[in-house]
């Protein structure tokens, strides 16, 4: 299983390291000094992570035989993948990996169902859950404690208690999902 652990971003100084927009919940586990991680677009790649470090708030990465502010620049919007086992799960109990959210069945916490989840969207803010109805519409369920209770793997299924509304827009923008609190993860 590949996961999508970060996007290279600018180049930073002038040997050779970039900053990096990180997309997983375990950068230490997964950009740590050693990995290889094979790139979109793969002509980029595979790359070794040689160093990182942390910035005034951001990740740094310095990559083995990527020597110059140039040689860093040309990576720039290059995607890093790391190669996951399938049965791997995230050490913390809260957090789940994109693929194991996919094609759980959505019901309501009274047993409704919604629909199947078909991906999940990583916007600024908060992840989304993209739920395909059976009606074959599709709505925007923001990926947070408050509105995504409960996640049964075992089960094959997640539970929702949707404010007002959200499960009446199909294929529109989502209800707001309130603040940031109870926020779950979900990396990509």
């Amino acid at each position: 299983m590949q996961l999508v652990v970060a996007r290279i971003g600018r180049a930073h100084g002038i040997r050779g390291e970039v900053t990096v927009e990180v997309r997983t919940d375990e950068p230490e586990l997964r950009l740590g000094p050693g990995a290889v991680l094979t790139t979109d677009p793969p002509e980029a790649g595979p790359l070794t992570i040689e160093a990182g470090r942390v910035h005034s708030g951001r990740l740094l990465l310095r990559f083995a035989g990527v020597r110059d502010r140039s040689a860093a620049e040309a990576l720039r919007n290059t995607l890093l993948i790391a190669e996951v086992d399938p049965e791997e799960t995230p050490e913390d109990p809260e957090e789940f990996y994109d693929h194991q959210l996919v094609d759980l069945d959505v019901v309501t916490a009274d047993g409704t169902p919604v629909g199947r989840v078909t991906e999940i969207s990583h916007p600024p803010g908060q992840d989304l859950l993209v739920v395909e109805r059976a009606d074959g519409g599709e709505v925007l369920i923001p990926f947070v404690h408050a509105i995504v209770p409960e996640v049964d793997l075992a089960a094959g299924h997640l539970v929702v208690t949707p404010p007002p509304g959200l499960l009446d827009v199909t294929g529109g923008e989502p209800a707001d999902g309130g603040s940031d609190d109870g926020a779950r993860g979900s990396d990509l």
